[in-house]
């Protein structure tokens, strides 16, 4: 015997450290960086090396370190263990997820620590899902957690918000294990399986959680939580959460139509990942047809079919449902077995491609001699022998899901003949059956050009029923059905987007409410029907919380991308978001409120992503000003933070530095020519349109001297136009203006610059004059549309923002960029009555909601109205335009009061 096993272990484990050196380049670091634990590995073995590597070394100070070192070390270990056959994938996906959960306790230990903690994990609970959930990470996965607190017992500073509390603790604790240092990272934390992610903060209080599943939640988080368990933090909050939400997860009178939901998204996963479905090379092992996802699906549906009666059934691993599956005689034995043993070789070869290089990746390398690597580094000759050894699996797991789907495949088709088709349209409800009966024969005989596959005409017959049937109740179905037909006409394919509706009888009723209420939506979805793909998939659901969140997603998306691509990117991923935040206010969903802000965080991401992109490429080629940078000031509605669906965005472009300077590159140029150039293109990255639509379009008419000034200029001849030559509505303007583009340094530079011209004294009387003279040409040049022009007619959102920005320069105080904190602050010294912040709210509310709803501010339609008031929070049409009536006339009479203060 020879010391730590007998002479072929040692062997293994020789062979183990030669493959991971000789064919996985991350692996090979890692042996270089920890020799100490290969001899020990060596030695001794995987388990063995492993005690010694059971925490961050404490004596390292630096906790960022010490975590990365530490992830390091069981990275090469648990792979090294894995490689060398000493432990099998059970032991493997545990060893990954225990460190996962370990590390997790470390992060989020040291940010409470930050918060007054006493070193106990209390107050806020980790609730991990997916692969976490039932302890299969795989060798370079993601987690996704959901982050729950009690405010009664979350450690936090004296007099610190507890919500407010529990977001910088989260946020500390992703940052400690997700943000990529020399060391590398620890763990990549995906929050968005959390409920509604666009407009909830990172860590939900553990009441309104509960209250969301139990009442709320979508048949895919449903599913999420099979695979369910309070991993991390304070366990018992975690186990308290899971067991109020039991009745949700395990559902009694769930139906197999379960099975058709999860064949659809089987189907939409296949398109939409369509390179990587062919057998070979590039093959997808994950999404792929017979692959990973397919495994799991097919065990996490019966599950979900037959767990809400039977609890023998709820087990979280996949290989473990479909044992207790095929034991309960609710799939063949025969296939829960075969399947297990796929599964099994298929995540050993997921972890093989992951070991490489520490790469979250599924594919099978396209190139010859990088399939070769991964063949080798799992003990196998070469590629041809790893592609033998996983295409038997690949077709019987494709088989197995198949015939699963095509058992549920729905066979209550409608009629072909005219006279069956019409007593279908009538018995859902259809008044003008005869007009709807064309409708669908044009479509069957393929008039329209997406309509013209057999592929697309399958799809439509699936989707006809429920889709019919949602139209009927519309308000106005005859105008729906043709407003759906032009949507279809325009789209470059439909097959997916009938799929969907066919599946998910509840986005039939939603594309219904779309077509009849929001036409800035049905346009989107005339351009992108994918855009509705979003609404069930739980990666791409609307926007992020906070920016910082926005822009580390857009960075994700883009990195190594060429800047075309960028460009198409940033477009893409916004239109999602956008499209799903306007999907909130029609669902009644979210404070139109909370969508605009969402809208401006989501702009300034964008903004903030396209503008280091074009800064990059233009560096490239014309080199730094030393001392200078580009730095951008939104004004307006963008500077206060809340957008409509449609806003335009106000820019000025600045730079900071020596005027007289020149850019250190190949083709030097003055920084003013610099700068003005990079300005043009920052523009036209955020407001051409490319392959993937427009973005936004971009005002710079507030800068300096306005459209007849440069475009850009420097913060010194900013702040003496300012000073010397600015108009009294610039300096009115400018109290809106907010930073949204530039270093730390910049910025306050640039804040103290503006709060300086703000402060500074000025003649009342004259700026009372200028206002009121000002506020009268606007008028003028361009009168209110209509009754509900909230923002142009008397007492509207216009004369309220002069009134505030007069009182502000009067008083010097309440310069806060958003109306909304600028009159709380103003209310609270005093100089503002506070029934004006509801107001504005009011106000704000019925400007998004018409923006989306009815662009041309004329919502007739009963429907629309009834929508509008909803969310303004009025019980009906006629209360809500009273209580916009009653707020204009306050704001009316407070605007005459200001600007007739000089009167007489």
């Amino acid at each position: 015997m020879t010391v730590g096993g007998s002479p072929s272990d040692a062997a293994a484990r020789q062979g183990a450290v030669d493959r991971a050196v000789a064919n996985a380049p991350f692996l090979a670091r890692l042996c270089g960086i920890f020799p100490g634990d290969v001899d020990r590995f060596l030695a001794d073995g995987a388990d063995a090396a492993l005690v010694h590597c059971a925490g961050p070394d404490q004596s390292d100070t630096d906790i960022m370190r010490a975590l990365r070192r530490w992830r390091g070390r069981s990275a090469l270990l648990i792979a090294l263990g894995d490689l060398s056959g000493e432990h099998d994938l059970l032991t493997t996906t545990r060893l990954l997820t225990d460190f996962a959960d370990r590390a997790v306790d470390v992060a989020l230990a040291a940010a409470l620590a930050d918060r007054g903690g006493d070193g106990r994990l209390k107050g806020i609970a980790v609730v991990a899902l997916g692969k976490m959930g039932s302890f299969e990470l795989n060798y370079s996965s993601d987690i996704d957690p959901i982050l729950l607190f009690d405010p009664a017992t979350l450690p936090r500073r004296a007099k610190e918000d507890p919500g407010e509390a529990a977001v910088r603790i989260a946020r500390r604790m992703m940052a400690l294990l997700g943000d990529r240092t020399a060391d590398g990272h620890v763990l990549r934390v995906d929050l968005r399986l959390r409920p509604s992610p666009e407009v909830t903060p990172i860590v939900l209080p553990i009441d309104a959680a509960i209250s969301y599943y139990e009442s709320q939640a979508l048949p895919w988080e449903q599913a999420a939580f099979i695979r369910s368990r309070a991993a991390a933090g304070d366990s018992a909050l975690g186990r308290y959460f899971l067991g109020a939400i039991q009745p949700f997860i395990w559902r009694r009178a769930l139906d197999f139509r379960q099975i058709k939901e999860i064949g659809a998204v089987s189907e939409r996963i296949r398109d939409h990942y369509a390179q990587g479905q062919a057998f070979g090379p590039g093959f997808d092992l994950k999404r792929g047809r017979g692959g990973i996802r397919e495994v799991e699906f097919y065990a996490q549906v019966h599950q979900l079919i037959f767990g809400g009666r039977d609890a023998a059934l709820r087990a979280p691993a996949t290989v473990d449902a479909l044992a207790a599956l095929g034991r309960a005689a609710r799939i063949d034995a025969g296939d829960a077995a075969r399947l297990a043993d796929h599964y099994r070789l298929y995540r050993r070869i997921e972890h093989r491609l992951q070991m490489i290089e520490d790469q979250q990746t599924h594919a099978l390398p396209l190139a010859a001699d990088a399939l070769d690597r991964v063949a080798r580094l799992d003990g196998l000759a070469d590629g041809d022998a790893l592609l033998a050894l996983l295409q038997p699996a690949v077709a019987d797991v494709g088989g197995v899901y198949d015939r699963l789907v095509d058992d549920a495949r729905d066979t209550g088709r409608w009629p072909q003949g005219e006279a069956g088709l019409r007593a279908a349209l009538a018995s859902v409800g259809f008044a003008d059956v005869d007009a709807a009966a064309a409708r669908i024969a044009a479509w069957r005989s393929g008039q329209v050009r997406v309509l013209r596959s057999s592929a697309a005409q399958a799809a439509l017959e699936a989707m006809l029923p429920p889709f019919m049937t949602a139209l009927a109740r519309a308000e106005d179905p005859a105008v729906a059905l043709a407003d759906f037909d032009r949507m279809i006409s325009g789209l470059p394919s439909a097959i997916n987007f009938f799929h969907l509706l066919a599946a998910r009888p509840g986005l039939a009723t939603l594309l219904t409410s779309i077509l009849m209420n929001a036409p800035t939506l049905a346009a989107a979805l005339a351009v992108r029907a994918d855009l509705i793909d979003g609404l069930i998939d739980p990666d791409a659901q609307g926007a992020a919380a906070d920016a910082a969140a926005l822009i580390g997603e857009l960075r994700t998306a883009t990195a190594g991308c060429e800047y075309e691509a960028v460009l198409d990117t940033v477009r893409a991923m916004v239109g999602e978001r956008r499209f799903a935040l306007g999907v909130q206010i029609v669902e009644g969903a979210a404070d139109p409120v909370a969508v605009g802000r969402c809208y401006g965080r989501l702009a300034e991401a964008a903004l903030t992503v396209l503008t280091d992109a074009t800064v990059a490429t233009y560096e490239a080629a014309h080199g730094r000003i030393p001392g200078s940078e580009l730095v951008i000031l939104a004004l307006g509605r963008f500077g206060g933070g809340t957008l409509t669906h449609a806003s335009d965005l106000d820019l000025i472009y600045l730079f900071s530095g020596d005027h007289l300077a020149e850019s250190d590159g190949p083709r030097p140029l003055g920084a003013t020519h610099y700068f003005n150039r990079l300005a043009q293109r920052v523009t036209a990255a955020v407001s051409v349109p490319t392959a993937a639509g427009r973005l936004y379009e971009v005002d710079t008419r507030l800068r300096p001297s306005g459209a007849q000034g440069p475009l850009v200029v420097s913060f010194d001849s900013f702040t003496q136009y300012q000073r010397d030559e600015a108009w009294t509505w610039e300096h009115m303007a400018l109290t809106r203006a907010r930073v949204v583009y530039g270093s730390p340094a910049a910025r306050a530079a640039l804040d103290r610059i503006i709060a300086e011209i703000l402060h500074a004294p000025r003649d009342l009387a004259k700026l009372v004059v200028d206002a009121a003279d000002m506020r009268g040409k606007m008028a003028a040049h361009k009168p209110p549309t209509g009754p509900l022009d909230v923002k142009n007619a008397s007492g509207g959102l216009v004369d309220l923002e002069f009134a505030i920005h007069v009182v502000q320069l009067t008083h010097r105080t309440g310069f806060a960029p958003a109306l909304d904190d600028a009159l709380t602050e103003l209310a609270a010294a005093g100089l503002a009555d506070s029934a004006l912040v509801a107001d504005e709210a009011l106000l704000t509310r019925l400007l998004v909601s018409l923006r989306l709803v009815a662009p041309d501010g004329d919502p007739q339609s009963p429907g629309k109205r009834a929508l509008i008031a909803r969310a303004c929070g009025m019980a009906g049409w006629d209360a809500l335009r009273d209580a916009q009536a009653a707020a204009q006339r306050r704001i009316g009479l407070w605007w005459q009061v200001i600007s007739r203060a000089q009167e007489g």
